[in-house]
């Protein structure tokens, strides 16, 4: 477990999430490339080991050309493979790659009998910030747990306390999603970030990482000119794609085919999500009329012909409902707030809902945040409410 400083205080950032982040692939797989300045290519991550020993077994790279197969251990800084003991222990025999968090110094790794084994750093090669994925891995974690207790301590506020509490993490949750497009948008441009944006989102949670492997591989040009077969690019990564339980609209190779559609549709989208007056005009509209209720500042800028206007000029009509809220609110306003400076928060926090979870929304409804004349469902509320709860998982594994 590493504590790492992040926007709003340390957090932390455990070896089994370095590891999880190893078998999904959720890094740069296009530029990896080891200490000592060699290519490599991981052909397959290994299977994992919960119990004794490497944490990946039976692992297949290809180092400079050469094909090897062999374990893969993970640490998050270099010398916790002297400090576990690795160096000595005859079950670290077949390791053939050392993969470790944190930049260092050592070219290579001191492996059982001597042996060197090649290192290779993850830290510059990952889609996002340590807190991103920090925060994600949380929300996984929360997912399965009942809300009762959140609506019991809840409940127990005022109305006053409880709203001022919900928009409060709400601003923190915007401020950090916002952050994070700002330096998505220094590492790959506003297009770049754009592009890879929209594919993450479209990929939904279960997706995400090889949706951003394709974003990689095949730049945002390559889709516009029609020249990226969705199918081929399925089919070239399927085992990658996480299918099981994904419902049918969600599966990736639909997806796919609705990005290409769209971007053959919008090719010049990204400019148009970047000069979009509609959206600009919210967020001003919503500075002065900040005091009103969700259901009015709705109907005062007029949201449902807005979405749909977001919905045809920036998406070509290919994406809607709950995936498009989450596009306009993962993706598009964080990433226009950042570009632009303007202020964006009224108008993700008034925003439909999008993909939120049904028990999340149904707390909220308890404690009659949602369901009063003039308090939809909205996306800002949903995320004070995670922001409180992830707030709250951190206090408690402190205690």
């Amino acid at each position: 477990m590493a504590e790492v400083q992040g926007l709003y205080g340390t957090f932390s950032f455990p070896e089994r999430l370095l590891q999880k982040i190893w078998q999904r692939g959720d890094f740069d797989l296009t530029a990896t490339r080891l200490s000592d300045g060699r290519a490599i290519k991981i052909l397959y991550a290994g299977k994992w080991n919960h119990l004794g020993g490497p944490d990946f077994s039976a692992a297949r790279l290809s180092i400079d050309g050469r094909e090897l197969t062999g374990d893969v251990e993970l640490h998050l800084h270099a010398r916790d493979w002297v400090a576990h003991g690795h160096a000595g222990d005859p079950a670290y025999g077949n390791v053939v790659l050392h993969v470790v968090l944190f930049p260092c110094a050592e070219l290579e790794t001191n492996g059982v009998g001597g042996r060197k084994i090649p290192v290779l750093c993850l830290l510059p090669l990952l889609h996002h910030g340590l807190e991103e994925y920090a925060a994600e891995e949380a929300m996984e974690h929360l997912a399965g747990r009942p809300l009762h207790q959140a609506q019991e301590v809840l409940g127990a506020l005022s109305n006053e306390e409880l709203n001022t509490l919900l928009s409060a993490h709400a601003k923190q949750r915007w401020t950090g999603k916002v952050h994070f497009a700002g330096e998505r948008i220094k590492r790959l441009g506003w297009e770049g970030a754009c592009h890879h944006a929209a594919l993450e989102v479209l990929g939904y949670r279960f997706n995400r990482a090889p949706m951003l492997s394709v974003a990689t591989l095949y730049p945002l040009v390559e889709w516009t000119e029609g020249r990226v077969d969705p199918a081929r690019v399925f089919e070239e990564m399927a085992d990658r794609w996480s299918v099981q339980g994904v419902r049918p609209l969600n599966h990736p190779r639909l997806r796919l085919r609705q990005y290409a559609e769209w971007c053959t549709l919008r090719p010049d989208w990204v400019v148009r999500l970047r000069e979009d007056a509609g959206l600009r005009d919210m967020a001003a509209a919503s500075t002065s009329s900040a005091s009103i209720n969700t259901g009015e500042w709705r109907r005062t800028v007029r949201l449902t012909a807005q979405r749909l206007r977001v919905q045809d000029q920036v998406c070509g009509g290919v994406v809607s409902g709950s995936r498009l809220d989450n596009l306009v609110c993962d993706g598009f306003l964080p990433l226009l707030a950042a570009q632009t400076g303007l202020n964006f928060q009224p108008v993700w926090a008034g925003w439909y809902a999008g993909d939120a979870p049904e028990a999340l929304a149904g707390v909220l409804q308890a404690l009659g945040v949602f369901g009063a004349r003039g308090q939809p469902a909205a996306q800002g509320p949903i995320q004070g409410l995670l922001g409180w709860m992830l707030a709250r998982e951190g206090e408690l594994r402190g205690a």
